[in-house]
């Protein structure tokens, strides 16, 4: 008798997925594209990292031509993706990777997670995938599988340790990276998070949920709070040549590194107090730019105006129709859009 990981390498050998990272069947794994399509992944579905990752490999090959690029660049390219801490870190891992070991990534769960941006589960994933060590690799598809097969009704993220057991148990001493493959492939096309394809399960027997009639209902998720509202004032300020001014955001932190249409601080109580970049005036656009991020909405009030400034040690004057060549981030796509609507509103 088959063992659940023969059972469900054989499903996998029938049905897996053709992804633009993945290696043909047979063909040992890149890891340099293992890693760089991981990163992408993080809070990212296929579908969308896809065109992405062709892109940057188009333009950047190989981790070393990575690391000779400069971090703008990196984050140009990276706008749309979100969660742009990733590209920071990607950026820095990939510089590490070239100077300190040779332009080859570690092959061990410890040696990748020393690496900015890589954590346990794109370790385990990497090292499996690209060097088939026997690492257990535990995303949201994998959780939704063993939170079933093992029928863990503990809510998450309670359950993690449980789950991460679970998946430990199972996984082989054979062909573990296309076994943490398969797994990924059964959460994303079967093992559904509504309407399970339980008849086209290769562990639907052995599926304790499916047997008690709940797979649907886990894993069991803790209810969702609220995001609060944080308000701020955008200032689209134009210098009368065809420029904009913007400004570059801390190194760290939310959106770290990005270009940004420069706006007074953030709060979630009372009006948001005024922060002009530079001296000049401004009148309201009548225009609210509303983004969410993970943990809170942003509403930014969009005020035009003109300026003769200097441009501040953290700012410059952007030509309008170059934008396309900064690294805005989508919140500020929106002031950006906004504004240009406006424009026969500036004073």
């Amino acid at each position: 008798m088959k063992t659940k990981a023969e059972a469900l390498l054989a499903w996998y050998d029938r049905h897996r997925r053709e992804l633009p990272w993945r290696a043909p069947p047979g063909e040992h794994a890149e890891p340099y594209r293992v890693w760089l399509s991981e990163i992408m992944l993080q809070q990212t579905v296929a579908a969308a990292a896809g065109p992405y990752f062709r892109r940057f490999l188009e333009r950047w090959p190989d981790v070393g031509a990575l690391a000779t690029a400069s971090l703008d660049e990196v984050l140009q390219a990276w706008q749309g993706l979100g969660y742009y801490a990733r590209a920071r870190n990607l950026h820095a891992a990939a510089r590490i990777v070239a100077a300190q070991h040779g332009g080859r990534f570690p092959d061990s769960e410890a040696g990748l997670r020393a690496l900015p941006g890589v954590g346990a589960y794109t370790a385990a994933a990497i090292a499996a995938i690209a060097f088939d060590r026997k690492a257990t690799a535990v995303d949201g598809n994998v959780e939704r599988v063993m939170a079933r097969l093992f029928r863990i009704e503990t809510p998450l993220p309670a359950a993690k340790k449980a789950i991460h057991r679970a998946a430990a148990g199972l996984t082989p001493d054979e062909r573990p990276g296309d076994y943490a493959q398969a797994v990924m492939d059964l959460g994303a096309t079967v093992c559904l998070p509504r309407r399970p394809r339980c008849s086209a399960c290769p562990w639907s027997k052995d599926c304790l949920a499916r047997a008690a009639g709940i797979a649907e209902s886990l894993p069991v998720k803790a209810p969702k709070r609220d995001r609060p509202v944080r308000r701020g004032i955008a200032y689209w300020t134009e210098d009368g040549a065809g420029r904009v001014l913007l400004r570059r955001r801390p190194e760290t932190g939310l959106l770290g590194g990005m270009m940004e249409v420069p706006s007074g601080p953030w709060v979630e109580e009372g009006p948001p107090p005024e922060g002009p970049p530079v001296e000049g005036a401004w009148a309201p656009l009548g225009a609210i730019a509303r983004h969410g991020f993970t943990h809170f909405i942003l509403e930014l009030d969009v005020r035009t105006g003109r300026s003769a400034a200097a441009a501040p040690a953290d700012c410059v004057w952007a030509p309008i129709d170059a934008l396309d060549g900064y690294a805005l981030p989508t919140a500020m796509k929106k002031v950006v859009r906004l504004a240009l609507a406006g424009k026969d509103r500036l004073i």
